[in-house]
């Protein structure tokens, strides 16, 4: 087993059976995943096989500029980005064909992995209308006790057209919890993730602070 697969195990058996939120910013993964030795037998975790995590996109796949956004459910700042800055970005830039966005989920905490299960659950086509969703409710859903939190998100999950079922079954899928922890971790790694939102325009990191601030970047980056 891969040293990044044995930290993500941990960390997923963290995000998952421990409680308690963080502040927006990735504490040491390898502390954590230490911090929750014992809580998983170790013979079944060598039988764990990690799932390929596709990145969720919107714009061509051929766009001049890729944006990537860096971003957790349960991080106010970026409920304020899809709020406030993603609606300008898709008319100006992504439904005009010069971007293709890319969000890349953060696990800072459980609710924060419940809800990208969640998210992911509803398929490539659905994922964005339901990241919308929780950006937008993420003051209703996302607080609460472990066991409301829970219920909150099913119920958010039924109102998208999901079935019981269906949202179970993806909650309890502990090789996807997994696969995503092991995502996040390698490609906050690579680019140098330490807060959310992070923004990188064709792999450079840049302001989130305004629209303004954004949408000068990627003129930058379309006029290379």
């Amino acid at each position: 087993m891969t040293s990044t697969m044995k930290t993500a195990l941990g960390v997923a058996a963290a995000l998952v059976l421990s409680g308690g939120y963080a502040a927006w910013q990735i504490t040491s993964m390898q502390n954590a995943a230490s911090s929750t030795r014992g809580m998983t037998n170790p013979a079944a975790l060598e039988s764990i096989e990690l799932l390929e995590i596709a990145d969720m996109a919107l714009g061509r796949a051929d766009a001049p500029v890729t944006v990537v956004e860096y971003a957790s459910f349960t991080c106010p700042r970026c409920a304020d980005f899809h709020d406030e800055i993603l609606p300008q970005l898709k008319a100006d830039y992504i439904e005009t064909g010069k971007i293709r966005f890319v969000h890349r989920e953060v696990f800072f905490d459980r609710a924060g992995l419940w809800a990208s299960l969640l998210a992911r659950c509803a398929g490539p086509e659905r994922y964005f209308g339901v990241a919308g969703e929780l950006y937008e409710q993420q003051q209703d859903w996302a607080t609460g006790g472990s066991t409301e939190i829970s219920e909150n998100l099913k119920r958010l999950g039924r109102i998208a057209g999901l079935e019981s079922a269906e949202i179970e079954a993806c909650f309890s899928n502990e090789t996807k919890a997994t696969s995503l922890v092991a995502w996040y971790q390698d490609n906050a790694g690579a680019d140098d993730i330490t807060g959310t939102p992070t923004v990188l325009i064709d792999g450079e990191k840049v302001s989130t602070r305004s629209y303004a601030d954004l949408s000068a970047a990627i003129e930058d980056a379309l006029a290379e």
